[in-house]
This record gives structure tokens, sequence and C-alpha cells, in this order.
């Protein structure tokens, strides 16, 4: 299956439709990138949605959910796509959402392979890298946690566990981000990508783990326990003593370690911000935007009194998140007023 001319030279416009229809905050954010790799960015973004969204079908059983998502990974493995193969994911999946933006996306998802086609070899193969290791994550999930209910809680083990996890499903991104710039934007070309990469990590790391601690209610009633056996045991709690609100005191030195650390990765993340030449505003403010979120969301999650009440959502309002934009955006992501945004901001922290 080959894209015709006509639609090569449309694969922006059905680039933007896509992204609109799946996530118009994404959609959003993404038009600050710069132009030149906004589109292999986007593909990403909704590639990682799809294998998202195939993990979490719990209207189809776990081993199922594995096979399809084994099957997608497959597509990133090699030169050639399978699209019988996609064809059965599409059908078996799609139908399934109750979500109309997954249903779409699944429905569409041959159209993002297609895409993916018009891309270099070079960047296809970043996509490829990223995804594979992203689905991995995902795979790691399912088969770590086997409940979809209280019922069936299990947490990780240990700390090594929660760190390979957020490197799977976020410290990647960091990489590919990293590899992707440096190809494209010249104002990186002097980086050690190697270095960055790392440092990029560490940036991914510090997202998911702030996704984390303020999900943490949710996932529980969802049987999964991130926070790792072992640091609980040094406060004397069990994964199913987080079922209760009436233990978030106990729960509280974890916690604090958590968002320490969550900090230091997120300090890493703004001294590889700082890096991006200023003339790059739109990737600082790319990267400026994920960390300042991050750290508001980690106040409130210091902050909060119901953080392990399933019925409470702790989450920054949209009215801060276009205020961290406007803020950014009207200082031309100047390091001096960004850098004592973020200062300001970790220290109601940590």
């Amino acid at each position: 299956m080959e894209l015709s001319t006509t639609t090569v030279s449309s694969k922006h416009e059905l680039l933007r439709d896509l992204l609109k229809q799946v996530s118009r905050l994404f959609y959003t954010t993404l038009v600050v990138v710069p132009a030149n790799v906004r589109d292999q960015v986007g593909l990403a973004y909704l590639f990682a949605r799809a294998a998202d969204t195939i993990a979490d079908t719990e209207l189809i059983d776990r081993s199922r959910r594995l096979s399809f998502l084994h099957r997608f990974r497959e597509q990133f493995l090699g030169e050639q796509l399978d699209w019988a193969q996609i064809r059965t994911i599409q059908q078996a999946v799609g139908p399934l959402q109750q979500v109309s933006t997954e249903r779409t996306l699944l429905e569409r998802l041959d159209e993002c392979f297609q895409l993916s086609l018009t891309c270099s070899l070079d960047d296809r193969r970043r996509i490829q890298r990223v995804m594979t290791t992203l689905t991995q994550g995902m795979e790691m999930d399912l088969s770590t946690f086997p409940g979809a209910s209280v019922e069936d809680l299990t947490a990780l083990k240990t700390f090594d566990d929660l760190d390979r996890y957020t490197y799977h499903v976020a410290g990647c991104v960091g990489e590919f981000w990293t590899d992707l710039m440096c190809a494209h934007r010249k104002a990186l070309a002097n980086w050690n990508i190697q270095q960055m990469s790392e440092v990029g990590v560490r940036f991914g790391k510090g997202l998911q783990l702030t996704n984390i601690v303020k999900d943490i209610a949710h996932d529980l009633q969802k049987g999964r326990c991130y926070i790792p056996e072992m640091m609980l045991d040094e406060a004397g709690l069990k994964p199913q003593d987080l079922l209760q609100q009436s233990n978030l005191p106990r729960f509280r030195p974890v916690l604090r370690k958590l968002i320490r650390l969550a900090v230091e990765h997120l300090d890493q993340g703004w001294l590889y911000t700082m890096a991006i030449p200023r003339y790059e505003t739109r990737l600082r403010l790319a990267c400026m935007w994920p960390i300042l979120s991050a750290g508001e969301s980690l106040k409130l999650v210091m902050n909060s009194p119901d953080l392990l009440n399933p019925t409470v959502k702790v989450k920054i309002p949209r009215s801060k998140v276009y205020q961290i934009i406007a803020m950014t955006t009207g200082t031309a992501a100047c390091a001096y007023a960004g850098t004592a945004y973020w200062g300001h901001l970790r220290k109601q922290i940590v």
C-alpha cells in the first residue's frame, strides 16, 4: 500500500486533521515545535496513543491485548509493514472504543503508517526505535499487573523496577527528541548527542514520576501500584494500605522521596532546556511547558489532603496551563524569567 502523489503532497493537512481529532490540546502545543520536526513528533505521538489504547482496552482479555500490542510493535521492527496485521488490529480494537477520539485513532491507524512512509529513512528509524521501547514498557505494564481492580492489586517490587518502567514509557522519549532535534536543528549541531540523550532520559523520567504520584489513587483502583513494595516496606505499609485515605500521613515520607526524585529529574530537564540557544525559542518553549506544568502538578500533590481518594482528580486547571504558556511566550522563553519561575516553584515543592 503506497501513498499517491496527491496524498504525499497533503500529508501535513492529513496529520493536522488526525491530531485535531485525537487530541486538540496536544495539537495546540505541537504548533510551537519547529516546522521541520513537527510531523515526526506528531506521528510518534499518534503511534504512542494507539499503543496505549490497545493496552488499555479492557473489553479484550489481557493475553489478546498483549498479542495485539506485539503485532503492533512488529510494525516497527523491520522495513516492511504488514497491512493485513494493521487492519486486524483496527478491526478488533477500534469498534470497542467508547471514547470517540480513541475510536477515530484506531480507525485511521493505517493512515498513520502511510504517513510514516513519507518520512526520511533516518526519521522512520528514529520513530521505530522509540516505539519499540515504548511498547515494551506497555507490555511490561500488562505482564506485571495481572488484574484490573483493587481485588488484584499488585505493586512493582523494587526501585529498579520503577526506574526501568519510567525509562520505557517516558525516558526513551528524551532520547528520541534529542536525536531528532540534533539531526534537524542546526543550533544543536554541536551537542554531544550521547550526553544530552542521557539528560533527556532523566527529563522524561521526571515527567512520568509526576504522572505516577498524581494518579496514584486512580491507578490503585485499576490494580496497579507503581510505588515499589521496597519503598512501602520502609514505611511499614503494604500496597493495600494505600486504598485507605487515612493512611496518607504514613505514606507521606515515601511520597516526599518520590517527589524529590521527580524534581531532581526535572532539574536535569531544566538544564537541558537552558542548553538550547535562546534563538531556538520554539524548542525552549516546547521543553519549558511540560516542566513547569509538572512542577505545578507536584505542588498540588504535595499539598493534597485527598491524594488517596479515587473520587478526587489531582490536576492543574487549564487556566494554569494557559498562564504558563502566556508567561513563557511573553518573555520569549527568556532564561532568567523562566529559571526564576522554576526556582520559585520548586521551593514550594521540596
